[in-house]
C-alpha cells in the first residue's frame, strides 16, 4: 500500500544523525544503534560508535577526535567536503562584481611592483609597502573569460582536493601556492606591469592533484594532459603572467608531496612545516625584490 509523504515509514527510511538533525545518514552506532553522521563517527574494532558511547567508557576508551576517520593527509572528514571551495568561489565572484563597477578599486587590488614609472617617484606598489597586493591580486579578475576559467578549474580541482586533504591543509595549500605565484611575478615581471587573478593558486591545485593521483596510483594521463594544455596557453598566449603559473605550480607540487607523503608520526609537523618554508621563501623573495627596486 502506498504511504503518504511524511509517514512513519519515510522517517524510518531516512534516519538523521542524533547530534545533527539536519544531516541524513545510513550509519548507526554499533552499540546504541543511534544514527550518526561522518562527523560523529568514531572508529571502533567493528564498525563505528557514537561520541556518547565512547565517552561513557563503552567504546574504544579514546576521546572522539582520537579515532575519528581521517583523510589520506590526516585531515578531518567534513560533512560538506566542498565548503571552502564554495567560499573561495564566492569571494572571487564578489570581488569580480565589485571591480566591474569601479576601476579605482581594481587599481588598488592588482599586483604591481612600483607605480608610476620613472622619472616619477613611485607612490604605489609592493615596493612602496603595499604588500597586501600579493594577496588581493589572487582574488581580482578583470576579464569574464579569465574569471570563468579560473572558477571552473577551482571547482573541478578544489573540491576533490578539499575532500582528500581536509579543510585546514587545503586552505594552506591554496594560499601558499597563490602567494608563491605572486612572489615570483613580483620578482621577474617588470615593476610597472600589473597582474591579477587566481591562476597561481589554481596551478598549485594542479600540482597537488598530480601528486595525489600518483600517491593513489590513479591514471596520471588525464591530469598531465590538462596541465600540458594549460602550460601551452601560459607560454603561447600574450598578456599572461606565466610567472604566477610556474610559481604556483612548483609550490603546489612541493606542498602536495608533503601533504600526502608525510610520515604519520610527524605528519602535522612535516605538512605545516613545508607550508612555513614556502611562506618563508615568499617573504625572502619579496624583501629582496623590494630592496632591488628601492
Amino acid at each position: 500500500m502506498d504511504q503518504p509523504a511524511g509517514s512513519p515509514q519515510d522517517a524510518q527510511s531516512l534516519p538523521v544523525c542524533y547530534r545533527h538533525p539536519d544531516r541524513e545518514t545510513g550509519i548507526r552506532c554499533t552499540r546504541c544503534e543511534r544514527p550518526i553522521c561522518p562527523e560523529c563517527m568514531v572508529s571502533a574494532s567493528v564498525g563505528f560508535q557514537c561520541p556518547d558511547c565512547v565517552r561513557g567508557g563503552s567504546g574504544t576508551g579514546h576521546a572522539p577526535d582520537a579515532a575519528r576517520p581521517r583523510t589520506i593527509a590526516g585531515g578531518t572528514i567534513a560533512a560538506d567536503p566542498r565548503l571552502l571551495t564554495k567560499i573561495l568561489i564566492g569571494i572571487n565572484l564578489a570581488v569580480f562584481i565589485a571591480v566591474q563597477t569601479s576601476t579605482a578599486l581594481l587599481n588598488d587590488l592588482v599586483l604591481i611592483g612600483a607605480w608610476p614609472p620613472a622619472p616619477f617617484n613611485p607612490t604605489e606598489g609592493v615596493a612602496e609597502g603595499q604588500w597586501y597586493r600579493l594577496v588581493t591580486s589572487m582574488f581580482a579578475h578583470e576579464a569574464i573569460w579569465h574569471f570563468a576559467f579560473n572558477m571552473l578549474s577551482l571547482w573541478w580541482l578544489g573540491g576533490p582536493l578539499e575532500a582528500a586533504l581536509g579543510r585546514a591543509r587545503y586552505i594552506a595549500l591554496y594560499f601558499c601556492s597563490g602567494l608563491a605565484g605572486s612572489a615570483l611575478t613580483y620578482l621577474l615581471a617588470g615593476p610597472t606591469t600589473a597582474s591579477l587573478g587566481a591562476s597561481g593558486a589554481i596551478f598549485g591545485l594542479f600540482g597537488a592533484t598530480a601528486i595525489l593521483m600518483r600517491r593513489l596510483q590513479y591514471d596520471m594521463r588525464p591530469i598531465i594532459a590538462l596541465l600540458v594544455i594549460n602550460l601551452i596557453f601560459t607560454f603561447g598566449w600574450s598578456n599572461i603572467a606565466w610567472q604566477a603559473h610556474i610559481g604556483g605550480l612548483v609550490a603546489g607540487v612541493v606542498i602536495g608531496y608533503a601533504m600526502v607523503h608525510a610520515p604519520r608520526e610527524r605528519r602535522a609537523l612535516v605538512q605545516y612545516g613545508t607550508c612555513g618554508l614556502v611562506l618563508a621563501a615568499v617573504v625572502l623573495v619579496t624583501v629582496l625584490r623590494t630592496l632591488q627596486l628601492a
